[in-house]
């Protein structure tokens, strides 16, 4: 695909702007409870995230699932990602998905969602929280590009992700609608 660099900036990015924010998290989350044990609940496996990434739909490409586990000492993350794309164009359709568990960081989940609270509308685009059969999120859409994102967070543990450019806001929901939240929630 023609965008293959762009997209893994977009992972690389949301790697490593998740995993700086753990390991800040749990610096400071070390230094409250130095005598208490280090209790880090297990994040949920690679291989049981991956497949909940769907298949490309009618007329778009994917590059292959990725994803990786990483334990940072008193964190411990797992992220899995796909991008898809729709013609080989330099401007052609793309989405980003992008599935992260949370569940060793409370704080972290705290710190990102306290900000989805906000509705903004301007003839720049738009900012919103949803509230998709329960489950709380955060979307954006910027007219020029045509680029929106939309934040969920399933069972208050996994960050799903979905990333569009050169698609309209509606097409946001529509790739949400292609992943199970309820199958989601379950992965433990």
């Amino acid at each position: 695909m023609t965008n293959r660099p762009l997209a893994l900036c977009r992972f690389a990015t949301f790697t490593i702007v998740a995993v700086g924010a753990l390991v800040l998290l749990g610096a400071a989350r070390e230094l409250d409870a130095q005598d208490e044990p280090k209790l880090v609940p297990d994040v949920a496996e690679v291989g049981k995230l991956l497949p909940l990434l769907p298949d490309p739909p009618a007329g778009w490409t994917a590059e292959t699932a990725e994803g990786s586990s990483d334990d940072l000492g008193d964190t411990k993350i797992t992220t899995v990602h796909r991008d898809y794309q729709k013609g080989e164009a330099d401007d052609a359709p793309t989405t980003s998905i992008s599935i992260l568990d949370s569940v060793a960081n409370p704080e972290y989940v705290d710190m990102t969602t306290s900000g989805w609270t906000s509705d903004e509308t301007t003839a720049d685009g738009y900012t919103k929280s949803v509230d998709i059969d329960g489950v709380p999120g955060f979307e954006t859409f910027e007219n020029d590009g045509k680029h929106g994102a939309l934040w969920l967070l399933v069972a208050k543990r996994y960050f799903l992700q979905i990333e569009t450019t050169g698609q309209d806001p509606q097409e946001l929901q529509e790739w949400r609608k292609r992943i199970d939240l309820t199958k989601l929630a379950g992965v433990k």
